[in-house]
């Protein structure tokens, strides 16, 4: 295995459709399952354990749920890089996700290139997440009335938040406004220590509610 396959651990308590992001994910290069879990438990038990670059994670799912699995991942590995996979857009399970940790959600029925391009965003530290989904977490933002302000950050955190929220990685950040990529990730995690956020996806959806971009993208 290369240094650079993406290992990712699969939780879902449907067998099929283990199997089937299994073969899927088998037929990409620089990807590799390295382990199925069946429930919330066994995912906490195996995050810890197999510490994979990406977890492909269900909510609906025995024994935990997938808040609950998250929230116990990253008690383990805050830097765990989880994307979350489901059925329902509605579901205000999928908001607490992104809102606990989660740094993506795609519905089930969205394409192969999609779930693959997702994988691969979520690894390198990026927000993967259904328009839609954005859309309601930032509007749960707003209506949340959060004590967290741009008043917070350096002048300098706000360039690089607005960074963030256009989708740029440490490596884009760090060219486009001629800093190493050490100091991007310092200033990343300034970032998310000042306004209390858990991940980069909600530092993304703080800079689009705050104005620094466009929710159009």
């Amino acid at each position: 295995m290369s240094e650079d396959t993406i290992r990712i651990l699969i939780a879902d308590d449907h067998a099929v459709v283990r199997k089937g992001l299994l073969a899927l994910i088998e037929t990409e290069t620089g990807m590799e399952v390295v382990g199925e879990a069946a429930d919330g438990t066994e995912a906490v038990e195996m995050a810890a354990s197999l510490r994979p670059d990406v977890i492909l994670l269900d909510l609906v799912m025995p024994r935990m749920d997938g808040i609950g699995a998250i929230q116990g991942i990253r008690e383990h590995d805050p830097e765990a890089r989880i994307l979350v996979l489901t059925s329902f857009s509605e579901d205000d399970k999928v908001l607490t996700a992104i809102e606990v940790g989660a740094m993506g959600c795609l519905l089930k029925d969205a394409t192969p290139e999609e779930l693959l391009r997702a994988i691969r965003d979520v690894h390198q530290g990026q927000s993967a997440l259904n328009p839609e989904i954005a859309r309601k977490v930032i509007q749960r933002m707003r209506k949340g009335g959060e004590k967290q302000s741009l008043g917070e950050l350096t002048s300098r955190e706000v360039e690089v938040l607005r960074c963030i929220g256009r989708g740029l990685s440490n490596r884009q950040i760090g060219e486009e406004l001629f800093i190493s990529e050490p100091t991007v990730r310092t200033h990343v995690s300034n970032i998310l220590m000042k306004l209390e956020l858990p991940n980069r996806t909600q530092a993304a959806l703080f800079a689009v509610r705050e104005g620094l971009v466009s929710s159009e993208g």
